[in-house]
């Protein structure tokens, strides 16, 4: 299935509202990393006056410059792309760590923050079972009902399965890399990390 109602749903979409709620009041400049196609960067659009949007993948980045919305595709790896240090208001990311070293993301997403800006992340990570075997049955229960009603769109953007790092690993680097980050695990196999960078 791909969309119900002219409106798309997966697993990613349906945490979006988390990252656009800690988007802070008055921001300039947002970037989107691993963006694919950039339903996200474009929803940050409408309340961020500059969105960058950076993927490694050349499809997607493509269908996102079909869209007529003043979003900046970039094609690239953020890891080494030449952004300027500390020059984004919000760092936004769904479904990407996984797609690298998440120590070195988390730390890179950390530096291109400027202090009182906002890091965004809904990531994947991996069940132990068979302790998070309550998790799974739940989050099986849980997406069956939310594809009854509203289908699921399917993403064009490579697939990494099973995610490297486990919950616990991901709460861990969490809260070493940034201090006093908000750390939540999710029902629909999902974790967030909110973090404010503090003024120096």
């Amino acid at each position: 299935m791909t969309e119900k109602n002219g409106r798309r749903w997966n697993h990613n979409i349906h945490y979006h509202p988390r990252i656009l709620r800690a988007v802070p009041g008055g921001a300039q400049r947002a970037l989107d990393v691993g963006c694919g196609e950039g339903m996200l960067a474009r929803a940050l659009r409408r309340t961020v006056p500059h969105v960058t949007a950076i993927d490694l993948d050349a499809p997607s980045i493509d269908q996102g410059r079909r869209y007529p919305d003043e979003v900046d595709y970039v094609l690239g790896d953020f890891l080494n792309h030449p952004f300027e240090p500390a020059s984004f208001d919000v760092v936004a990311s769904v479904a990407t760590l996984h797609h690298m070293d998440a120590a070195t993301g988390l730390a890179r997403m950390r530096d291109l923050l400027r202090p009182g800006g906002v890091l965004a992340v809904v990531g994947l990570a991996r069940d132990t079972l068979p302790r998070d075997l309550p998790y799974v049955l739940s989050a099986i229960a849980v997406g069956a009902a939310h594809r009854a009603v509203k289908g699921e769109w399917q993403h064009p953007s490579p697939v990494v399965w099973p995610p490297p790092v486990t919950y616990p690993e991901m709460r861990a680097l969490a809260a070493e890399i940034l201090p006093g980050s908000r750390y939540r695990r999710h029902i629909l196999w999902r974790y967030s990390i909110i973090w404010r960078k503090p003024r120096d």
